[in-house]
């Protein structure tokens, strides 16, 4: 997103209850969510005086850039090590091409540490098949680099982090990784930012800002292209940027969104922290800070954080953490109004697809199906190759009884992001479908995941909530069991609460999945597959009556929260009359 011209706090704000429709004012561009007349929250520990320039690359770290030289290539020194090289890693990788370097070899590669190359175990062939799948899809956005110096000058500027936890339906992988700014949530943008990133680094080795916001689009090529293995290169590069300067907020808040999209939110929590006590306005260490105590379970804390992001840095990162939080309480109007107000102050095609989405997601998951594809075609109309709105669109169609839209669309996203959610769906897609070779086909899907999982854990990724989501309908019980308990030992949220009654569940184990369910159900969610899942396990426990009644409402609230639960709910209500 452009960053916010006016760094105020807004002295207004929109009515945004559930029990008040109102108007919403249109006196500001990037009003807080918070209600109007609400007092400002307590800082979580954070409070500083209102700062200027925020955003800006602070000017001391100017005099460490290398003014002279800057666009030339760096001098051959054939006989002697280069000192300096042991410390800087170098900015390229593998996979993104460099037309001014592929037919001349670098002299200066020996020595230096190269962040594509470096502590990146050697995949096994499950991961082969995972790169293969993708490769496709790798060559297409890589024909389309252009603009590089233009997307330089966005990069640079830090952007926002714009994100959420997942909501059900969503890809658990990318649960925690949408932390860069929607402007580069676009391949095209991510892989040029990184090109460009990668020349100017080059002639600007001390360039902290630069290395900094280098690791976060490392972040986000791992999300948006399904490739686990770009983590590494996103540790060395914010690690080179610390090393440079070890207060640094923007490095430290890259820290954050890395520990985030590894599914460490522990390890997120404290970098944020850390990068709030160097600058307090950082909107990505603000949201980061929510992302990490959504993912741990600690709802109020991450209620109050939010309301705190709120006053300090109101936009578009902010307010769509602000929508998800209020729906985990089970607000759906009110987290409605807010993205809908986050969408009518959205000007970037990255900001707009990435609200249409979460509005279309919204829709999606209570059931409002019509109104979720018009999100999502708004969405595409911004950014026509947006994974969640072209996932999106596929799950609303195969909601809507489309079948043969849905899974063209998944097998699109699937060719292009080969990740666990959209796998897993175009895996059921098939089942459901049923025509010759579709069983075949879902299983090639199924054992992607487990080759995608290997991938992340590969390269310091917690997969065991991806793992026990997917094992429990479509693997082994026993992985899924044990992946999810020890989701559960490192983060009680409803997420992981609902994943382990479901793999107790399946593993003929009611009654200690019963309390695990109702857990998961209990702080107000509006979650179909939640309901379904207790349903099945209340009547399983001779609980009948609650049973028909969880059943009823899952199947009121989304009819077609997934191909084959929905299928199997419908099934199990009829044998309980």
């Amino acid at each position: 997103m452009s960053p916010r011209t006016n760094d105020n706090e807004p002295t207004g704000h929109p009515a945004d209850t559930d029990e008040g429709e109102g108007d919403l004012p249109e006196t500001d561009p990037a009003p807080a969510a918070s209600d109007a007349g609400h007092d400002a929250p307590e800082a979580d520990g954070h409070d500083a005086p209102e700062p200027d320039g925020q955003d800006t690359p602070r000017p001391d770290k100017q005099d460490t850039l290398r003014p002279d030289g800057q666009n030339t290539p760096r001098p051959e020194v054939q006989d002697a090590p280069r000192p300096d090289k042991q410390d800087t890693p170098r900015p390229d990788t593998q996979d993104t091409p460099r037309p001014d370097t592929q037919d001349t070899p670098r002299p200066d590669t020996q020595d230096t540490p190269r962040p594509d190359t470096q502590d990146t175990p050697r995949p096994d062939k499950r991961v082969a098949a995972v790169r293969r799948l993708g490769s496709a899809g790798r060559r297409w956005r890589a024909a389309r680099l252009t603009g590089c110096a233009a997307l330089l000058a966005v990069a640079l500027t830090g952007g926002a982090i714009a994100a959420g936890a997942a909501r059900d339906g969503a890809p658990a992988a990318a649960a925690a990784g949408r932390t860069v700014s929607p402007a580069l949530l676009d391949g095209r943008d991510v892989d040029a930012s990184v090109t460009a990133l990668q020349a100017h680094l080059r002639s600007q080795p001390r360039d902290v800002g630069g290395w900094a916001t280098l690791g976060l689009a490392y972040v986000e090529q791992a999300r948006t292209k399904g490739d686990p293995s770009r983590y590494p290169q996103a540790e060395q590069a914010l690690e080179h940027a610390l090393r440079l300067a070890p207060a640094d907020d923007q490095a430290l808040a890259g820290r954050a969104a890395l520990a985030a999209a590894r599914h460490d939110f522990k390890g997120a929590l404290t970098y944020a922290d850390r990068a709030l006590e160097q600058n307090p306005y950082s909107e990505r260490a603000l949201s980061s800070r929510i992302d990490a105590l959504v993912e741990l379970g600690r709802y109020d804390e991450a209620s109050k954080a939010a309301d705190t992001a709120d006053t300090r840095r109101p936009g578009v990162p902010v307010f769509t953490r602000y929508a998800y939080v209020r729906e985990l309480r089970g607000e759906v109007v009110t987290a409605r109004r807010v993205l809908e107000r986050a969408l009518s102050s959205a000007t970037s095609p990255g900001d707009v697809a990435y609200v249409a989405s979460q509005l279309g997601q919204l829709a999606w998951s209570q059931g409002d199906y019509k109104t979720a594809l018009t999100c999502y075609g708004r969405a595409l109309a911004a950014d026509d190759t947006y994974l969640p709105a072209l996932e999106g669109r596929a799950r609303a169609q195969a909601a809507g009884g489309d079948l043969a839209g849905a899974v063209k669309g998944m097998e699109l996203v699937v060719s292009r992001y080969p990740l666990p959610g959209p796998l897993v769906e175009l895996g059921e897609l098939y089942e459901a479908r049923g025509t010759d070779g579709d069983r075949a086909r879902a299983r090639d899907q199924y054992a992607l995941v487990d080759a995608w999982i290997a991938l992340a854990r590969a390269n310091g990724v917690d997969a065991d909530l991806d793992t026990a989501l997917a094992a429990a309908d479509h693997g082994n019980k026993s992985d899924a069991l044990r992946a999810a308990r020890a989701e559960w030992a490192r983060r009680r949220t409803v997420h992981t609460a609902d994943a382990l009654a479901w793999a107790l569940h399946v593993g003929g184990r009611d009654r200690e999945a019963l309390p695990y369910a109702r857990r998961a159900t209990a702080t107000g969610y509006r979650n179909a597959s939640f309901l379904y899942h207790r349903g099945t396990i209340e009547l399983a426990t001779g609980h009948r009556e609650e049973g028909r009644t969880l059943l009823a409402e899952a199947l009121k609230l989304n009819p077609g929260f997934s191909p084959l639960g929905a299928r199997r709910a419908r099934t199990a209500l009829e044998a309980a009359k």
